[in-house]
């Protein structure tokens, strides 16, 4: 059964756009709640790091517009740079030029933070996903078969009911493992009423693992709660508020989740590759401060970045790439993430996640993207597409 979403919650925390809000909209702070030390830091196992300082600011050159780009995707043996707008058209890019290659906007939800959402290929670059909501608000996972040219034979890999407007997630992206990883939010409204960050019952504020080639898709035998009584089996990773952007690092298979906050605090979780099963903490922790007294999370893992919202106009944590490019040696080994509200963007080194300097700015930074050759790209739902170059 549907909930009727309160008015106010139609309304976005940035006053700049209405467009897609990955914040949700914040209630106000409970002064009531005595906010609870941090967390101790999760440890980041070293990798390989470049051995001169990050860039001192980097150039975000503008190479294409588009209408609300929210996401990005490359496919095996294409040189084509695949765009996903908020109003439902998968665009892509080859040579200047553009082409519609799936139009939604007939069928996409157009709330704040609903519409196109997500965009992956397969690894093989044979298939194509979207993540949408439809006119309902529902949530939306569906494959294409794609030969370069045209989308055909469309099927629903899987669908969420979703209860409210707000925290729809929709992140795409193939790990390493080649399963397709899929992002939800805890089902909207603030505070995660209905308690689904810790219930592994229901999908909403899980990050999912399949094989999408199944009918209508298979559960990877290893996923964490296979065979648990009590969870559902494609679960792989639990609570999360709205992971509207997550990451693998291409050169150690490791995880990277920008997981959005409530009214105080904003996250980025690291996974090592393979370590599925994971509590992010939410509700009962925000940024690893506790939230709600009453929820327990035992075991929660602890993000390895956090940042306080309200404070230089911070509203929503945008999770980027670690930068594992040629074009900028002193990035390389650094993580990017950036504030849609803000417009900064920081590199973070991997072992000491904790000390990002700010690098750039974007206005309205929606998502990063990835080349084949490992450079960056950032997104603005002002309409730009920047390809991450060195000064």
């Amino acid at each position: 059964m549907r909930h009727a979403l309160p008015a106010a919650a139609l309304v976005a925390v940035l006053t700049a756009c209405s467009a897609v809000q990955p914040g949700a909209t914040r209630p106000p702070q409970d002064r009531s709640r005595a906010p609870a030390p941090a967390l101790s830091p999760t440890a980041v196992p070293s990798a390989q790091v470049g051995s001169a300082p990050p860039p001192a600011k980097l150039e975000f050159a503008e190479i294409a517009r588009f209408d609300k780009p929210v996401a990005f995707a490359v496919r095996e043996g294409d040189d084509a740079l695949y765009v996903a707008e908020q109003g439902g058209r998968l665009r892509s890019l080859k040579d200047g030029r553009q082409t519609v290659i799936v139009d939604l906007s007939a069928e996409v939800s157009d709330g704040n933070e609903q519409g196109l959402l997500g965009v992956a290929f397969h690894p093989s670059g044979k298939w194509l996903y979207l993540d949408w909501t439809d006119d309902q608000g529902d949530t939306h996972v569906t494959e294409w078969a794609f030969d370069g040219v045209r989308a055909r034979d469309r099927r629903d890999v899987l669908t969420q009911d979703q209860p409210y407007a707000n925290h729809n997630g929709g992140q795409l992206a193939f790990g390493p493992d080649g399963h397709l990883y899929i992002a939800l939010g805890d089902g909207g409204s603030g505070g995660d009423p209905h308690g689904n960050g810790q219930n592994l019952r229901t999908w909403l504020g899980k990050i999912l693992r399949i094989d999408p080639r199944g009918k209508p898709y298979t559960v990877p035998k290893d996923n964490p709660f296979v065979g648990r009584r009590g969870a559902e089996p494609e679960i792989w990773a639990y609570g999360l508020r709205n992971p509207w952007r997550f990451t693998f690092d291409r050169e150690t298979g490791d995880l990277w989740i920008g997981d959005v906050g409530q009214d105080a605090w904003e996250e980025v979780d690291h996974e090592p590759r393979g370590q599925g099963g994971r509590n992010y903490g939410w509700n009962a922790f925000e940024g690893g401060r506790r939230y709600e007294a009453g929820v327990a999370a035992a075991g929660a893992t602890d993000p390895v970045i956090t940042y306080p919202l309200h404070e230089d106009g911070n509203c929503s944590v945008i999770a980027g790439y670690v930068y594992r490019g040629a074009e900028i040696p002193g990035l390389r080994g650094h993580f990017l993430y950036g504030d849609f509200c803000a417009g900064w963007v920081k590199a973070a080194p991997v072992t000491d996640p904790a000390k990002g300097v700010e690098v750039g700015r974007v206005e309205q930074l929606s998502s990063f993207g990835q080349g084949h050759d490992g450079e960056l790209y950032a997104l603005s739902l002002q309409g730009p597409l920047y390809q991450v170059k060195a000064p």
